[in-house]
This record gives C-alpha cells, sequence and structure tokens, in this order.
C-alpha cells in the first residue's frame, strides 16, 4: 500500500535536469558569470531555455521571433544549391543573427532544435555574439 502511494507521487513529480549553462559576450554580462551549473523541469533544450529566460532576461538576445530577425545579408554570395543538409528550425524557434544555443558543442540546428533532448552533466551554450569582428 505504501509503495502505490510512493509510486503514484514520484510519477506526478516533475523530472529535474541540472546541465551546466556557458554563457558568452552580452549573455555572460546579464547573467554574472560564464558558468553555472542551472536545474530545471523537464529534459529538453526547449524546457531549459523557458526556465533559464524566467530566470535571466535574455531571450531576446538569443531567441528570433520572426525570419527577418534570424537573417542578416552576408558577406558571402548566396548559392542556388547548397551542399549538405541545411534545415533551419521553424520560425519563432531560430537564434537571433549572429547568436547561437549550442549541446555538447553542437549547434541546436544541427541537432532537433529545441527539441533535443537533454541529459544531466550535458553543456548548454548560449553566446551572443557568436563571432566577433572589428
Amino acid at each position: 500500500m505504501a509503495s502505490d502511494a510512493l509510486e503514484q507521487r514520484q510519477s506526478t513529480t516533475p523530472d529535474l535536469t541540472t546541465v551546466e549553462a556557458r554563457c558568452t559576450g552580452h549573455v555572460r554580462r546579464v547573467v554574472g558569470e560564464s558558468s553555472l551549473s542551472f536545474t530545471f523541469e523537464g529534459d529538453t533544450l526547449r524546457d531549459f531555455l523557458d526556465a533559464f529566460f524566467r530566470e535571466y532576461d535574455v531571450s531576446d538576445m538569443l531567441i528570433a521571433e520572426t525570419e527577418a530577425d534570424a537573417t542578416t545579408e552576408g558577406w558571402a554570395p548566396e548559392m542556388a544549391d547548397l551542399p549538405g543538409d541545411w534545415e533551419k528550425n521553424p520560425e519563432g524557434e531560430q537564434t537571433r543573427c549572429y547568436a547561437r544555443v549550442a549541446v555538447n558543442g553542437e549547434f541546436n540546428e544541427h541537432l532537433d532544435g529545441l527539441n533535443t533532448e537533454l541529459e544531466a552533466g550535458d553543456r548548454v551554450s548560449l553566446m551572443f555574439p557568436f563571432i566577433f569582428c572589428c
């Protein structure tokens, strides 16, 4: 009987995941440190970002609201037929120009976007800007 109550309580308790959040550039300035342990409810990048953005006001630096916010005219000419797999995250789930979110060193666009599953100890990098020039 007691084990049934414990199982029911455990099944309604949300799973917590602890990752290492790494912050660069302007994100680091707002967060106040370059690396921190961050625990959140859930197990996806979307869950992490929702929780992180509630605690730190950096969403506008990283996430593009529209396709226009996610793109910029580059210095390289556009190619009609790009080599490889160049799928983009859906509108509203893309990073801003010059900003990136990476999981264990890979940009989320090359994984499963915001649905990328996270495990305890993963490293989530929030970079803005991810390049610097001039």
